[in-house]
């Protein structure tokens, strides 16, 4: 009985969005539930409950921040027209086809999603492959597809969160995650040429994307372990577009730079130099456990690359970006929110805990569940910190009943997790919304859980491998 109502909050979620309930809907049912159930059964007592809203307010008001803030800088980007002056020049630089949609899904969008997280990657670059000619079911799956670097978004708060729940190394899990990330990096790649490509020229675009999810996933793990995980996604990224404009400069293509594409790169390098830098500062103080880490937030540095961006477009312009982004922002960023809020009642209530002595009944046979479990957490919650807040622990708790290695098995619980939240519905729905038109979400969901579920198993695959091995 007890199992049963630790998990039902999560099944009644399940259900709801299986029912094609929106997504806002779901995570109230869920997170109703979660309280009633905790209050009822489980540990959560009003102090609990204090003590979870003080320890965890400041997160789940950032999300809502970096939510709103990426929108906005998207907004931004769009009306002033510097994502169409960089997408042409992509399109210069890079040519026509695969190579600008290769560069988006393995540079662009992995670079922004590490400096921003909670899938600002997919918001900004979304309209780059619309401006590339996709339709705009493509380009929404496509930009979904390319948040693959989601445990080194936002300089990993996800992966810490799963390190400190899970009782391993922050440092350690970053690089235990990048080297299960390699069939994630090549298949999402795989998975984009493939619907872009003529049919005639697959193969050479699948091996493209092959070399450039794995130059990718060599700079994740080199940089994860020279300099740490919190910049390894950012870096890494990063090195992969530098990577791609040069093999384009090789092949002949005209590197020009001109003055225009310069200011229309100000508010990326702004959000960049800022993001990276401080995190800088505020690591080498030995201050990221206080409040100056808020100074490097990802929130404060959207609103100032935000603000950068504006500052040559027409007057009026900052009040029609304003207005976009309080309509946007309220179709999925509440949702957002309450998941994280549901995965934090069930952790702090004890339901989480409560359904690892069940699972470890599986013996062995549940580190084959082990990540598709993870993925649950990450499509239910549409975050890897959410998910890690709620699976982490009991999956850590579960691993050891089985005395199966902790590390591996908290790598391919955080990889996994993070997967799924490019399919979660208020991830969907926003980057449908993002699209000229706003296409259907089911069809882009659908897509985009097809290549999850066939990367989750891939890395489920290499997992057991390494257990048996």
């Amino acid at each position: 009985m007890t199992v049963l109502l630790s998990g039902l909050p999560l099944i009644a979620v399940i259900a709801a969005l299986l029912a094609r309930q929106p997504a806002l809907r779901s995570a109230v049912l869920g997170g109703v539930l979660a309280a009633v159930i905790g209050a009822g059964w489980f540990d959560l007592s009003p102090s609990v409950a204090a003590r979870a809203a003080a320890s965890w307010w400041a997160l789940v008001a950032e999300v809502a921040l970096i939510v709103a803030g990426g929108i906005a800088f998207a907004e931004a980007g769009r009306l002033t027209g510097g994502q169409e002056r960089l997408s042409s020049w992509l399109r210069r630089s890079l040519g026509t086809g695969i190579a600008p949609v290769l560069a988006i899904v393995h540079g662009v969008t992995p670079l922004a999603e590490s400096l921003t997280g909670f899938g600002i990657g997919a918001m900004l670059a979304i309209p780059l492959l619309t401006a590339l000619g996709l339709t705009g079911r493509r380009a929404a799956t496509i930009g979904l597809l390319g948040l693959c670097a989601v445990p080194w978004g936002s300089m990993g708060p996800g992966t810490l969160i799963a390190a400190q729940l899970g009782g391993v190394g922050f440092d350690a899990l970053g690089v235990a995650s990048a080297l299960l990330s390699l069939p994630v990096f090549v298949g999402v790649g795989v998975a984009a040429v493939l619907m872009v490509a003529p049919r005639e020229d697959r193969l050479r675009a699948c091996l493209a994307a092959v070399g450039s999810g794995a130059v990718l996933w060599c700079g994740v793990l080199v940089v994860n372990l020279a300099v740490g995980t919190a910049p390894a996604g950012a870096v890494g990224a990063l090195l992969t577009l530098a990577v791609h404009l040069l093999v384009s400069r090789l092949r002949g293509h005209r590197l020009d730079f001109p003055r225009e594409v310069g200011h229309s790169l100000v508010p990326y390098l702004v959000l960049l130099v800022g993001v990276v830098s401080l995190s800088a500062v505020v690591r080498a103080a030995g201050q990221t456990g206080t409040s100056w880490r808020y100074l490097a937030s990802p929130a404060l540095w959207l609103a100032i690359a935000t603000a950068a961006g504006l500052r040559r477009g027409r007057p009026g312009l900052a009040r029609a970006v304003w207005a976009h982004t309080v309509r946007t922002w309220l179709h999925a960023g509440p949702a957002t929110v309450l998941f994280i809020v549901l995965g934090v009642l069930m952790a702090v209530s004890g339901m989480s805990a409560h359904l690892a002595p069940w699972l470890a009944g599986l013996g062995h046979g549940y580190l084959v569940a082990l990540p598709f479990l993870a993925a649950l957490g990450g499509f239910v919650t549409g975050s890897n910190s959410g998910a890690n807040a709620m699976f982490a622990a009991p999956q850590a708790h579960t691993v050891t009943a089985v005395g199966a290695d902790l590390l591996p098995a908290m790598a391919a619980h955080n990889v996994s997790s993070s997967l799924l939240t490019m399919a979660s519905p208020a991830r969907v729905e926003l980057a449908v919304r993002l699209c000229p038109g706003h296409p259907e979400s089911a069809p882009v969901q659908h897509r985009v859980l097809l290549v999850d579920v066939v990367l989750v198993a891939c890395v489920a695959a290499v997992y057991l491998v390494t257990v048996i091995g």
